[in-house]
């Protein structure tokens, strides 16, 4: 399955403009202020499906308890679906890339 940059950047919130105050952390490709590391990033992803499992799972559980329709149960569990198949295709890019680098002549 696909997904185009806006497609993601809804889905997950990556790419959102976020001010990092942490001196620890330091952008990618020169000082640019205002930007977000690639650590901070996919952390920020893993959050990210982490959060959208739980809520789930609180989804799944008020549909079992009569609190909560059973659409928006299924929405929950589509949209945690949705993230976790980004976040494993991140995952692929990021190890193809690793891969390729390392087998690059020195």
């Amino acid at each position: 399955m696909a997904l185009d940059a806006i497609a993601a950047k809804v889905i997950t919130g990556v790419g959102a403009a976020t001010s990092t105050s942490s001196s620890a952390t330091l952008p990618i490709g020169g000082g640019e202020s205002g930007t977000e590391s690639f650590g901070a990033s996919l952390e920020r992803l893993v959050g990210t499906v982490e959060e959208s499992h739980n809520a789930s799972n609180a989804a799944v559980n008020g549909m079992l308890a009569g609190q909560v329709d059973v659409h928006d149960a299924m929405i929950a569990l589509q949209r945690a679906d949705l993230t976790l198949q980004f976040g494993v295709q991140v995952r692929n890019k990021l190890v193809n890339a690793y891969q390729e680098i390392m087998r690059m002549p020195v």
